[in-house]
């Protein structure tokens, strides 16, 4: 029997499809195993190499196979799909996966650890309490203007100003819109103690790593950044110079050449939008900063940037 050499993962809840291969890239065998049983399957097996769509739950799987001595290939989804034959189904995904990773030029998603995940998980979670406070807030000005009060934009209006509006008798709010708003207010407490919980947490990772802490000296990088930058580039080994990591990020154009004409188009935007949001707003903060006359950058790269602070100042 030939060895297996590249093992394609289809991956899914309970029932994963999987597509063997020997080293001449000849399909040894192509069958279904639940999940329990992936494990022990690998277990089995000699080295070899593992490969998997960079989706939901991959990180963990292809940590679980490195514990093996396997090596893990993780394939953003875009990449597999050229190579998949006939129809979409299990069998040939797993066989598509196993494709795309023989390919000698492709590119792979870097397996995170299980720090940097649970760094990533900190800001998902803070990220989607934000949206919740938000939504709270806006939920709350409606109701007051309902009632004829009306509240200026901000997070901080809101939590000066509700107490006061909940304690006055002599305005147009009836018991059960003041019980009502009451229980939102409480909510919305309840969600900034959750936000700072977490920043709390990501605080204290920044002080136990020495790479969030260099990032932090880099002007307009705070420590949602730092966090999320050093989750997501690790030592930074997978990226040849700043601008692969750019164009990881999507904050490079997209382009459409052919016959030697090049033609570019708007910036990408692929990859993460989060940690792509986070750098616009350093960006901003660090022009700032020029505008105001603090300047933190030195050389040519001062004298770059400052003709582009006009942009900032048109809207100060």
């Amino acid at each position: 029997m030939n060895e297996i050499t590249l093992i394609g993962i289809d991956l899914a809840k309970n029932i994963f499809r999987i597509n063997c291969v020997d080293k001449k890239g000849k399909r040894i065998r192509n069958h279904s195993l639940h999940r329990d049983g992936l494990i022990r399957f690998l277990t089995t097996l000699p080295q070899c190499t593992v490969a998997m769509e960079a989706c939901a739950s991959s990180h963990y799987w292809g940590r679980a196979a490195a514990s093996l001595g396997h090596t893990v290939k993780l394939i953003h989804p875009r990449y597999v799909t050229p190579y998949r034959l006939g129809n979409k189904n299990d069998a040939n995904d797993a066989a598509a996966i196993c494709a795309a990773a023989q390919r000698s030029d492709m590119r792979f998603v870097r397996l995170r650890s299980q720090r940097q995940s649970d760094i990533q998980s900190l800001h998902r979670v803070r990220s989607g309490l934000v949206q919740e406070r938000t939504a709270t807030i806006n939920r709350v000005r409606a109701l007051l203007v309902e009632n004829g009060i009306v509240l200026k934009q901000g997070p901080s209006v809101v939590f000066a100003l509700l107490p006061d509006i909940l304690d006055d008798e002599n305005n147009t709010l009836s018991t059960i819109m003041r019980r009502v708003l009451r229980s939102q207010y409480e909510h919305l407490l309840h969600l900034r103690e959750q936000v700072k919980e977490l920043e709390g947490t990501l605080k204290t990772l920044i002080a136990e790593d020495e790479d969030c802490r260099c990032l932090m000296q880099i002007p307009g990088i705070g420590q949602l950044t730092a966090t999320m930058l050093a989750s997501e580039i690790g030592n930074g080994a997978g990226f040849s110079c700043g601008r692969s990591f750019a164009a990881y990020i999507g904050l490079v154009p997209k382009q459409h050449s052919t016959g030697g004409k090049h033609t570019l188009l708007g910036i990408s935007k692929r990859g993460n939008s989060y940690l792509r949001t986070l750098l616009v707003h350093c960006a901003r903060a660090a022009l700032r900063i020029i505008v105001f006359g603090k300047t933190p950058f030195g050389g040519s790269v001062d004298r770059w940037i400052r003709p582009l602070t006009w942009i900032l100042h048109e809207r100060l």
